[in-house]
């Protein structure tokens, strides 16, 4: 599903509904990223792509945070709508099996933790949402690093630190030319289907050295 599917334009009322469900896959679903890869490792870092669906322009400034092997550890999008459908909202998504209550807390250079409660969960992330104000992009142009912690099914806490660097240049900036979203989004595949590779030769090396045991 591409940020083009998210919205609906029948009514400012179902266009809303559509883009809390859709719009948390979108953030996700578009995993480019903001600057080019370095020493082998996927790239990372703020980045905004925007575009157009019906009356409405959208535009999402997000950053996500993926382990070696690809798989979600974080994900953040403040996303902007403009047209039939008005909205901000920031999406945050983690992985499933978080305990609900809990939420997300968030944090900014260690000051006060606010909770973000989950809008839905599906078998892959749990997403939650807040209102997008501009004291909370205030924030986030000021601070350093911003902290999510989540709570998985053994009560654990997890937290995951993600810088602030390059967040205002992302916000206010121009949005990211679909050629070089697209060509990004190809350098990240590759990487993971690399990485991929590797944890399947880590694996035959490992039962091998064990039948030899």
């Amino acid at each position: 599903m591409s940020v083009r599917n998210a919205i609906s334009t029948k009514t400012a009322a179902a266009g809303s509904a559509v883009f809390a469900a859709a719009m948390g896959f979108a953030v996700m679903a578009s995993p480019a990223m903001a600057q080019a890869p370095a020493s082998g490792q996927a790239p990372q870092g703020w980045y905004k792509a925007c575009t157009q669906q019906a009356e409405n322009d959208v535009c999402v400034v997000q950053n996500i945070v993926a382990a070696g092997n690809g798989q979600l550890l974080t994900a953040v999008g403040l996303i902007s709508v403009e047209g039939q459908v008005n909205q901000r909202v920031m999406q945050v998504s983690v992985p499933s099996a978080r305990l609900v209550q809990p939420g997300i807390n968030m944090q900014i250079d260690g000051g006060q933790a606010t909770k973000l409660d989950f809008a839905v969960c599906m078998p892959d992330k749990c997403v939650a949402e807040v209102p997008l104000t501009d004291a909370m992009v205030a924030e986030f142009k000021r601070g350093g690093e911003v902290v999510f912690t989540s709570v998985n099914f053994q009560r654990a806490p997890n937290p995951i630190s993600i810088s602030l660097s390059g967040f205002t240049q992302a916000f206010d900036g121009e949005a990211m030319a679909q050629s070089e979203l697209e060509e990004r989004q190809r350098v990240l595949q590759e990487e993971m289907q690399r990485k991929a590779a590797e944890a399947r030769q880590r694996l035959e090396e490992a039962q091998e050295a064990a039948k030899s045991n």
